[in-house]
């Protein structure tokens, strides 16, 4: 099942975008796999503490770009294979280089300078990134040792 509980909502951008890149991300990223099911649209809203609507309107999107599949009565999964992955980390990565580097040149940093601020903040960023990894085992973990799984409160 996809994990939520490290899902942070960001002011000013439509929640059912969010949910959409964070669930294109996790593929890329290769936490989410080809089969695996999400929690119903009821359930994930309910985690979330939004409108079910907007996580009906997040489904519909992943359905239109042929991520996951859904079945009445049997939720959804993910339709994940080799290539549609390549696919979802060339579109991240381009859409987030092009920001990153179009605010980099209107802030006038030359390439040299834009190079050395990634090299600098690259290990912060995988530091962050065991952080977020550990964190999300550990409350599995407590769930597991309490006999409950996160996803399934409502």
């Amino acid at each position: 099942m996809i994990d939520f509980n490290c899902f942070k909502a960001e002011e000013g951008k439509p929640i059912y975008l969010q949910i959409l890149y964070y669930i294109k991300r996790g593929a890329a990223a290769g936490t989410i796999s080809d089969g695996e099911p999400l929690p119903s649209r009821r359930v994930l809203s309910a985690l979330l503490g939004i409108n079910p609507n907007t996580v009906q309107k997040a489904f519909k999107a992943l359905e239109d770009e042929h991520l996951i599949e859904s079945r009445m009565g049997a939720g959804s999964v993910m339709v994940l294979d080799p290539e549609r992955i390549e696919a979802l980390r060339v579109e991240l990565l381009t859409e987030d280089i092009r920001s990153l580097t179009v605010s980099l040149v209107r802030t006038g940093v030359t390439k040299q300078e834009a190079l050395e601020l990634i090299d600098r903040y690259w290990d912060d960023a995988l530091t962050e990134q065991a952080s977020d990894d550990d964190a999300s085992k550990d409350t599995d973990a407590k769930a597991e040792a309490s006999g409950r799984d996160l996803t399934k409160r409502a």
